[in-house]
C-alpha cells in the first residue's frame, strides 16, 4: 500500500500577479520560489492574472486583467458589498469560473496574497493554504495615521483598513492554514485562530558577504519600489529632512535608490545632484559596493521588510525606524528622531569598529532566512 506521506499531490497555485512576469518585485520572486519547490514533489498547476491576453501553456493558465472600466465597476461592487476595494482591481470572472469548475481535481489549493482569497471555491473540501505574509489592515491603518487630513487618500486607506480587517477575519475562519512572516504580527491574532497560523520566514536567495568597510565610501542605499506609498514617504522624508543636514559635513554624500520609479519622479529627482535613481535591478552587488549603510526609514511598516534582509545578506549595516527594527531585535540600528538618525549615519560613516560590529550581527541574523532553509517549511505544510 502506498505511503500517504509520499503520495504525489495535485496542487493548484492561485495568484493575482503573474509569477512569471518580467516585472521585478518581491512578491513575484517569492511566488516563483514557492512554485518551484512545490512542483518538485507534486503535480502543480498555476492560475494567475496578467495584463496580456488569456493564454495557457503547460501547467499554467493565465487570464487577462479586466479593462479599466470593468475594474471600476468591480471596485464599486466591492464598496457596495463592503469588500476591500483592491479586490475589484484583481478580479476576473473568467478566472473565477475556471477555478470553480476545476477545484475538485486538486488535493490542495495554495492561495498567494490576500487578494487571491476571493477565488476560494464555495464547495471545495480539499486542503486550503493562503500566504498572507503580513497583516495588511494594520499597514493601511498606519498609512491613514500618517497622511495629512487634506490628502483624500487618507480616507480611502481608513476605509480599506476596516474592509481588509474584515477579510482577514474571514480568511482565519475559512482557510485551513495561513502563512505569516512576522511573529510580532501573529501575537495580534485572536487566540481562537492561532492553531491555523504558520510562521515561515520570508526568504533571501543566499548570503553574499560582499561588503567591506571604507571611510571613503559616501553612498547611502535605499532599496524599494517607489510605486508603494510607505517607500515614497520614506524617500521624500529622507531627501527633505535628513540629506540637507548630512551635506553640511559630507558635501558629496550620495543617496542612491534602487527600485521601480515612474519617469516623472525620476526626472524631478535628477535635479538633486546628491540623489541617484537606478530603477529596478536584479543584481544588487554593484549598488552595495561603495555604500556604507542601507536605510529602512519607513514610518509605515508591517511584517518583515525584505529590503532589510537584502542589505543584511551582503553584510551591509542597516539603520531602521523603530517600526521596522522591531522585527530584527538588536541586529540593526534603530533611531528615535531625525537628529538621532543623522548621528547614527555619521557614526556608521566614521567608526570602523562600530560599522563592522553591526555588519557581523547582520550576517549572523540573516542566515536563517536563506531559501535553502525556508523552502523546507513549505514542503511540511503541504
Amino acid at each position: 500500500m502506498e505511503n500517504k506521506k509520499n503520495k504525489i499531490k495535485r496542487i493548484l497555485f492561485v495568484s493575482t500577479r503573474n509569477p512569471k512576469s518580467k516585472r521585478f518585485s518581491g512578491d513575484v520572486i517569492q511566488s516563483n520560489k514557492i512554485i518551484n519547490i512545490l512542483k518538485k514533489k507534486n503535480f502543480l498547476d498555476v492560475v494567475t492574472l496578467d495584463q496580456r491576453e488569456n493564454f495557457s501553456k503547460k501547467n499554467m493558465f493565465i487570464f487577462k486583467r479586466p479593462v479599466f472600466i470593468l475594474q471600476i465597476f468591480y471596485v464599486i461592487k466591492c464598496l457596495l458589498c463592503l469588500r476591500p476595494l483592491q479586490l475589484g482591481l484583481f478580479y476576473s470572472e473568467d478566472m473565477k469560473k475556471f477555478i470553480d469548475q476545476r477545484a475538485l481535481n486538486y488535493d490542495l489549493i495554495f492561495f498567494y496574497h490576500i487578494r487571491s482569497a476571493q477565488y476560494l471555491p464555495k464547495n471545495y473540501y480539499g486542503k486550503t493554504i493562503i500566504e498572507m505574509g503580513d497583516l495588511y489592515s494594520d499597514n493601511y491603518k498606519q498609512t491613514f495615521d500618517n497622511l495629512s487630513l487634506l490628502n483624500p487618500l487618507k480616507y480611502i486607506y481608513y476605509l480599506e483598513s476596516i474592509l481588509v480587517n474584515k477579510l482577514e477575519k474571514e480568511i482565519f475562519k475559512n482557510f485551513d492554514k495561513i502563512v505569516l512572516f512576522s511573529k510580532i504580527e501573529i501575537k495580534k491574532i485572536d487566540k481562537f485562530f492561532l492553531k491555523k497560523i504558520i510562521h515561515i520566514n520570508i526568504s533571501i536567495d543566499k548570503i553574499f558577504r560582499k561588503y567591506t568597510f571604507s571611510k571613503n565610501e559616501k553612498k547611502i542605499l535605499f532599496i524599494g519600489n517607489l510605486n508603494y506609498l510607505p517607500n515614497i514617504l520614506a524617500v521624500k522624508s529622507f531627501i527633505k529632512d535628513i540629506l540637507p543636514k548630512l551635506k553640511k559635513n559630507i558635501p558629496d554624500i550620495q543617496f542612491e535608490i534602487v527600485g521601480q520609479i515612474n519617469k516623472l519622479d525620476r526626472y524631478l529627482l535628477s535635479f538633486n545632484k546628491n540623489v541617484k535613481c537606478w530603477g529596478a535591478q536584479r543584481n544588487l552587488e554593484k549598488f552595495i559596493k561603495g555604500s556604507f549603510c542601507g536605510i529602512a526609514n519607513l514610518k509605515i511598516a508591517s511584517g518583515i521588510q525584505s529590503k532589510v534582509l537584502s542589505y543584511m545578506s551582503y553584510g551591509l549595516p542597516v539603520i531602521c525606524s523603530k517600526k521596522v527594527a522591531s522585527n530584527f531585535n538588536k541586529n540593526v540600528i534603530s533611531y528615535t528622531d531625525d537628529n538621532d538618525f543623522i548621528n547614527k549615519i555619521r557614526k556608521l560613516k566614521n567608526d570602523k569598529k562600530f560599522n563592522n560590529q553591526i555588519a557581523k550581527k547582520s550576517l549572523r541574523f540573516v542566515n536563517k532566512f536563506t531559501w535553502s532553509k525556508v523552502q523546507k517549511e513549505y514542503l511540511k505544510i503541504t
